[in-house]
């Protein structure tokens, strides 16, 4: 009987079930809700923060999150997206921006360090509509 052999593609895709979180991308404000263990108690902790790196690999696919914290100090976290711990992923805000990875935001300070919001028209808004009904009833 001879072994089964798995191809990369399918070790990555093991264990991979629809998340049904909120779609989001590179520029994009979000609110992760994570589980947080501390002794016998669980709580769920919300990091808010801009996404400034995805890296998509099937099962293996991570986020990076950037926020500016206290006395302006900028903190990131890296999430596993297949993850149990996190709890939900919650749409914040569009981010206006031209690039796959942000890493250049590390360099800026103060206002700079800021994602600016990408403002849709009425008309967009509406194409857009018309755009996730089309693809809803394909």
């Amino acid at each position: 009987m001879k072994a089964k052999k798995y191809t990369k593609e399918t070790i990555l895709q093991i264990g991979m079930q629809d998340r049904n979180f909120d779609k989001f991308n590179i520029g994009d404000a979000i609110k992760v809700a994570q589980r947080i263990k501390e002794g016998d108690k669980e709580r769920i902790q919300i990091f808010e923060g801009d996404v400034i790196a995805k890296h998509e690999k099937g099962i293996a696919s991570t986020f990076t999150i950037r926020k500016i914290g206290a006395n302006s100090v900028a903190v990131e976290r890296i999430f596993p997206f297949y993850s149990p711990i996190i709890e939900s992923i919650s749409f914040v805000r569009r981010g206006k921006v031209r690039r796959a990875k942000l890493y250049y935001m590390r360099d800026r300070i103060g206002k700079a360090a800021r994602v600016q919001e990408k403002v849709l028209t009425k008309e967009q808004k509406e194409q857009r509509e018309q755009q996730k009904k089309n693809q809803a009833n394909v």
